[in-house]
């Protein structure tokens, strides 16, 4: 696969030309100069303990207020306006969060624009959504969020939550993006009955440089909505938490050890759908999205959250930052495969493959080999494969790729497939071989495997077979940071990572949970 502005167009700004991304909206590095480490020293050692201590203070201080105003509440409570001792139980816990973030150091908090009535706007759309510190207008407004229903026994944490009011979330509830939508739908349309949701429609923390797709649960209603933009204008971006960077407390240490945390909240104008926007929640979300980068002055891009876990599965073969696999999953959303029966499209356009005589396709022989008509989006898919532009593709590439973003954690599956696509009749792949399969798999334009070849070919037959591959991986589980990564990808690739094994942020994830895959020996994640 190759990398070029052909194949890696994902962003795009106001005028919706593509063009190349900065950097993966999910990597975050932090550098920092001698002067800053020593300062941080410093401020580890005489600021941090104390504002930890302040901070931690005023969550325990906010508690039996919030115990206190959740008692006994019902539902049709709730939807009554606030009582006077109430609404005295509001300003005092908004008064205690305040002071809390200020021994954070945000000392203060640049409001810009007016706050909608909830008979204006029942959802406030916020974005970008890059940080746990992104509840600090949560904590402003009291709106009210989507939260995990698991959040809700988190001791100190899950009353406060339960105070403003969430959507409650269940994973164990295979029908709960329905009923989540439906919830949303219903407070949405109560005339200001219920607070406003608060909702961080991408999903997902990302570095800011772009807006990714916004999931729609937050249009769906069809009702107007506030869109809210977030930013943090310091010269030393602490506040980033995503996916592949520094954790959720080396965040948290290094944003303390600042003596000032700068943090701007615009409320932009009412945004009014049209009628084939509220018929059309995709496109109101897409519209909406685009205001938003407009105000904020960053570029769009079709990524989402499904791409962030891409990006970042657990398997042996973490992908570099600048991967085109990333735009080739969009493409294979674009196309009309959907995400539940990819699998079954996997296995489909393999037995096709293994059934052919060529190797090589034009691109009408692909649009009939996937079975759908040459279009833009397919363009696009083949452009990618196309590595020397002579209008002909390797289709075992392509289902290399596809596999890789139907099993992202399952490396040796893909690698196994990838053996039985290229090998000879006795079995065997060359090093060529194996450099094309790791390529396709890591979605980069070009790869050295001459060390990693020449030591699974113990032997120096010149050919290993995949049991010997296997075999390999199993006694040296980390073989790519050893072999392929070490030598190829160093610091551009931005290949540190956290340990996050779940989503970050204040947003609930709704994907299937995979933990069981993930404890297999295997799968581990290259630390």
């Amino acid at each position: 696969m190759k990398l070029s502005s052909r194949g890696r167009g994902c962003c795009t700004g106001g005028s919706r030309e593509r063009g190349p991304p900065p950097r993966s909206p999910f990597v975050h590095q932090l550098r920092f100069s001698p002067l800053q480490k020593a300062k941080i020293a410093f401020m580890t050692l005489t600021l941090f303990p104390i504002r930890l201590f302040f901070a931690a203070f005023m969550m325990l201080l906010a508690w039996p207020f919030a115990f206190i105003a959740s008692m006994g509440s019902d539902e049709q409570e709730l939807e009554k306006p606030l009582s006077w001792w109430r609404k005295i139980v509001d300003i005092l816990l908004k008064a205690i969060m305040r002071m809390m973030w200020l021994a954070g150091g945000f000392h203060w908090i640049n409001v810009k624009g007016r706050r909608a009535l909830p008979a204006e706007a029942a959802i406030l759309t916020v974005a970008p959504h890059s940080s746990y510190f992104d509840a600090i207008p949560v904590t402003m407004t009291f709106a009210s969020i989507v939260m995990k229903a698991e959040s809700k026994d988190i001791p100190v944490w899950g009353t406060l939550i339960k105070y403003i009011r969430p959507v409650f979330v269940s994973r164990s509830d295979q029908d709960s993006r329905r009923k989540t939508v439906e919830e949303i739908k219903r407070r949405a349309q109560s005339d200001g009955k219920w607070p406003q949701i608060m909702i961080f429609p991408e999903g997902t923390c990302t570095n800011r440089s772009c807006l990714i797709t916004f999931k729609p649960g937050a249009f769906i209603p069809g009702v107007p909505v506030q869109p809210v933009v977030l930013r943090y204008p310091n010269k030393l971006d602490t506040i980033t938490w995503t996916w592949q960077g520094p954790g959720a407390f080396e965040i948290l240490w290094l944003t303390l050890c600042q003596f000032h945390n700068s943090v701007e909240i615009e409320f932009l104008p009412v945004y009014i759908p049209s009628e084939e926007e509220r018929k059309n929640p995709v496109l109101y979300a897409n519209n909406v999205r685009r205001v938003m980068a407009e105000a904020l002055g960053v570029p769009v891009t079709d990524y989402t959250f499904e791409d962030c876990q891409l990006a970042l599965a657990e398997g042996q073969l973490r992908l570099p930052s600048d991967t085109c696999l990333l735009e080739f999953a969009k493409l294979v959303r674009s196309l009309g495969l959907k995400p539940e029966t990819l699998e079954d499209d996997l296995d489909k356009y393999t037995a096709s493959a293994m059934e052919m005589k060529k190797e090589k396709v034009d691109l009408k022989e692909f649009s009939a080999y996937l079975e759908f008509p040459v279009s833009q989006t397919l363009e696009s898919m083949f452009a990618l494969f196309d590595e020397n532009e002579d209008g002909v593709i390797d289709i075992r590439e392509f289902i290399i790729a596809l596999s890789v973003v139907c099993k992202p954690s399952k490396t040796l599956e893909t690698i196994q497939l990838a053996f039985q696509l290229y090998q000879s009749e006795g079995g065997t792949v060359t090093e060529e071989d194996l450099g094309n399969i790791l390529k396709t798999a890591m979605g980069v334009s070009q790869i050295d495997v001459t060390h990693l070849f020449r030591a699974v070919d113990e032997e120096e037959k010149g050919k290993i077979t995949y049991d010997d591959f296997y075999t390999f991986a199993v006694l040296h589980p980390h073989f790519a940071e050893e072999y392929l990564y070490t030598d190829q990808m160093g610091a551009e690739s931005g290949l540190e990572t956290s340990s996050l094994s779940a989503p970050n942020g204040i947003c609930t994830d709704f994907s299937p949970d995979n933990s069981a895959d993930r404890r297999k020996p295997l799968q581990k994640k290259l630390n």
